[in-house]
Formats: C-alpha cells, sequence, structure tokens
C-alpha cells in the first residue's frame, strides 16, 4: 500500500475519533496551581555596580538599575524597563509597551536568603482586568560577592493567589473547528488537523496549530512570527472532570505541568 493511500485510509479512520474527541474538550477549565510541577531549569539575575541582568530572559536583558526606563529589544510584550532598588534584599521592576505600564512586579529575598517572592500585576496580554499573583522561589545558587540580595539562580517553586482570569479558559468545538477563549482576551479558532490559524490578543504568539492524537488528547502548538516557541498538549482525564496539561517551553528550553477542573 503506497504511503499517499495509508494516509487517506488513516484520515477517514480518524474522523469518529475527532467527533468523540471535541465533547471531552468543551467546557471552562481552571487550573489548580497547588498540582502544578514547575520547571526545574532556574532563572538566574545579577544586580551588582548598578547594573541589573536577567541572563535567562530571551533575549537576555541586561540595563542600568537607576529607576529609570530603559530601551530593551526583542521582548515582545514591552519595550522599556526600570529596575528599582527599594532596600538591600528588594526590587521593584516596571515593565511599559508603547509609553503604557503593563507589569509591575516586586522581588523580596527573605532574611535567611534561601528563599524569595515575586508579587506582580501584568496586563501586557490582557485587554480586560491584569493578571494580578505571586511566586514563590528558591535559591539555587548565590550570587558574586558584593551583589544585591537578588543575584543569583533562582527556581520556581509555588506559584499562589493567582487571579481567576489568568488560569481560566474556555474550548468549544465545533465540526473539525476547535475555538479557545480567555477572560483576558486571548483566542482562536483552529482546524484539528494541524493546520495554522492566527492567535488573537497575545503580542508573544501569532499562530497556532492543533492536532488531536485520540480522543481524549490534542497538541496545541503556538508560533510566534513562524517559529515555534511552545508546545503543549492537553489530556482529558477518563471522568471527563480534569485535564492535564502539559508545556514545552521551547524559547526557554522549560517543561511544566498544570491541572485543570472542568467548571
Amino acid at each position: 500500500m503506497n504511503k499517499l493511500f495509508t494516509s487517506i485510509v488513516c484520515a477517514s479512520l480518524l474522523l469518529p475519533v475527532l467527533a468523540s474527541a471535541q465533547s471531552a474538550f468543551n467546557g471552562t477549565w481552571k487550573a489548580d496551581l497547588s498540582k502544578s510541577q514547575l520547571p526545574k531549569k532556574p532563572d538566574v539575575y545579577l544586580l551588582q555596580d548598578g547594573m541589573y541582568e536577567c541572563q535567562t530572559c530571551v533575549p537576555p536583558i541586561r540595563i542600568k538599575a537607576d529607576g529609570h526606563d530603559q530601551i530593551v529589544s526583542g521582548h515582545p510584550y514591552y519595550d522599556t524597563m526600570s529596575i528599582k532598588i527599594i532596600d538591600d534584599r528588594s526590587v521593584a521592576t516596571t515593565r511599559n509597551k508603547n509609553g503604557k505600564t503593563v507589569i509591575t512586579d516586586k522581588m523580596t529575598v527573605a532574611a535567611d536568603s534561601s528563599t524569595a517572592e515575586l508579587e506582580f500585576t501584568d496586563s501586557s496580554a490582557t485587554n480586560a482586568d491584569p493578571v494580578t499573583g505571586k511566586v514563590e522561589m528558591s535559591r539555587v545558587a548565590k550570587g558574586p560577592t558584593g551583589s544585591h540580595a537578588i543575584s543569583g539562580s533562582w527556581r520556581t517553586t509555588k506559584l499562589a493567589n493567582f487571579s481567576d482570569n489568568g488560569i481560566t479558559l474556555t474550548y468549544k468545538t465545533q465540526g473539525d473547528m476547535l475555538s479557545m477563549t480567555t477572560p483576558t482576551g486571548q483566542s482562536y479558532t483552529a482546524k484539528l488537523d494541524g493546520t495554522d490559524a492566527p492567535y488573537k490578543g497575545d503580542p508573544g504568539t501569532t499562530s497556532v496549530s492543533v492536532k488531536v492524537i485520540d480522543k481524549n488528547t490534542f497538541e496545541e502548538t503556538d508560533k510566534r512570527a513562524g517559529k515555534v516557541v511552545s508546545v503543549a498538549r492537553m489530556v482529558v482525564a477518563a471522568d471527563g472532570k480534569t485535564m492535564t496539561i502539559v508545556v514545552d517551553d521551547k524559547l526557554h528550553g522549560t517543561t511544566a505541568q498544570y491541572v485543570a477542573e472542568k467548571q
């Protein structure tokens, strides 16, 4: 049997599976952050001699830490950034896009220097209320002697107090199409055959493709200007109540797993 004929037969056999798979994904899902398995690869920062560096940002960032806006390039969510040193354990960051503040956060290192918290407000990819939350981190490596306390390698260990709009999404299937929407304005409608479709509402993602693996599983590939930035596999449990989402972040070289509950 030639390859073309095999492909046609396989596609025709898959059609009933697609119809069955559609109903498994339909509905609104909300992530239970307590069940997250977060990336083990640490983020690396350096704040020393009046300069701030995010060495694991893509692309890396190096700006003056003087509290004034500095131009940064290559980041779709913001084009300027400022770093303000609050004290010897705390730093505030502000990111702007086209003159508008889109992200603010404050990182505070604990007295024992082994853990840190980052509280943030993020409206960089929303046309509604900003997403808010807190990130807890554990130190992997210290910064150089004389550097600020935030310097070094930090692994994210917990996500907490996230606003619902940042952890909720809705899927709807119709025929051979899957639509996704979020409270913050991201959306797409894509064929379930891996064909690229526009991704709306997110400066960091311009197109998406969706491919059905089986009746309870599909894979979403996000792209920016034709380049793959992440691949996520969604698996709905047999009882239809939970969905496990494994995200392969191609830009940062990390993998994370989340569990969402059907609302």
